[in-house]
């Protein structure tokens, strides 16, 4: 039996390759073929996954955290292609829930990532977006390629996400050798508004209900400095804007195409070309929940696997989800590492020994 093993990450626990080998080692069927491609979106792991599949170099980057401290980033390089992700530098997971704050947290971290990843010499540069702390609207990132935000007296504004409603031009213009530049994200929401970054994104962030209109009044008028700066119109609008608490912003003013995480990374692996050979698929992540049925990895993955007539199975650590949304979005059956375990904490502390055993029960069902 030809069994595809394809997860996203296990946030906070395990990340997607180490989720594909937890599976493959309790896979109990020693005759069967698993074949293992881990998955994942823009946001964290992405850099992972595809070091994964594609092989390359990764080049180790200091870089800082949305509060400016030292942080570890890196950069796969490919071909002529640069690979990063915003998370290293921007992620939600980098803070504890007492330092999130996204009127003051920034993107400068991920200028360091991504000037490096110029200074590589390769001719396109693909940022994972997702998973982020910060609400700037990229004015971090600009400043660190040499291009920060100023008032009208021509001071650099503190980082953050409020001080832009003060921002008045850019001081210089972002240094990044015509390299292209491509914007990976499954996230379609304009800049601002009810769809836009601080009004959706901006509470798990740490905004209060004031910080999000605060937070949108301050993108919006950021949005104009964009557009003068760069000669663009409509930019608050655009579809993926508004990834990454506006990351996508500043990144289509620069000239980046905005692309599917997924589907990026999908091609990238030939996810396609091993759906249509497999048997059976398994996919999974932490947290099976509504969101994940709209759009995340799982989702794409069900949708192939329905749309070819295959079973997929979900393993995750909870599932929030109901049978009938799940099993109209193509999952077959699905089991979660706290029904095993039986409490979240047992859970959370032996993934990798839950999935083992659970992929074990999984063989002897499943397998001819």
């Amino acid at each position: 039996m030809r069994v595809l093993i394809c997860p996203d990450k296990f946030a906070g626990t395990l990340s997607a390759p180490e989720v594909a080998q937890a599976v493959a080692d309790g896979w109990a069927v020693r005759s069967d073929q698993l074949i293992l491609r881990p998955i994942a979106d823009g946001g964290p792991g992405f850099v992972e996954v595809l070091a994964t599949a594609l092989g390359g170099q990764r080049i180790p980057v200091a870089t800082v955290d949305p509060l400016g401290r030292p942080a570890r980033g890196e950069i796969l390089l490919a071909g002529g292609t640069a690979y990063l992700e915003s998370a290293q530098a921007c992620g939600l997971h980098l803070l504890t829930p007492d330092e999130r704050d996204p009127t003051r947290t920034s993107s400068y971290g991920l200028g360091l990532l991504l000037a490096a990843a110029v200074e590589t010499g390769a001719t396109q540069v693909v940022i994972g977006l997702g998973g982020s702390a910060v609400n700037d609207a990229g004015a971090g990132m600009l400043a660190a390629l040499g291009a920060a935000p100023v008032d009208v007296a021509g001071y650099a504004l503190p980082y953050g996400g409020a001080p832009l409603i003060t921002a008045a031009a850019l001081a210089g213009v972002p240094q990044l050798r015509q390299v292209a530049l491509v914007a990976a994200t499954d996230v379609d929401n304009p800049l601002t508004g009810l769809h836009g970054a601080s009004s959706v994104f901006g509470p798990q962030k740490g905004a209060t209900r004031e910080d999000v209109l605060r937070l949108d009044a301050a993108l919006a008028h950021f949005a104009g400095v964009l557009e003068k700066a760069f000669g663009i119109d409509d930019l608050a609008a655009r579809p993926g804007a508004g990834a990454a608490g506006g990351l996508g912003a500043a990144l289509i003013a620069l000239g980046a195409r905005v692309t599917s995480g997924i589907g990026l990374v999908s091609d990238l692996i030939g996810l396609d070309r091993e759906l249509d050979a497999a048997e059976l698929v398994i996919t999974g992540e932490g947290s099976f929940d509504h969101q994940s049925l709209r759009g995340k990895v799982v989702a794409g993955i069900a949708a192939g696997a329905r749309d070819r007539g295959l079973p997929c199975v979900v393993l995750a650590g909870r599932n929030e989800t109901g049978h009938r949304e799940a099993s109209a979005a193509g999952v077959t059956e699905t089991h979660t590492l706290v029904e095993h375990f039986g409490s979240t904490e047992k859970a959370m502390a032996e993934p990798a020994r839950g999935l083992r055993e659970l992929s074990e029960r999984l063989s002897r069902q499943w397998s001819r």
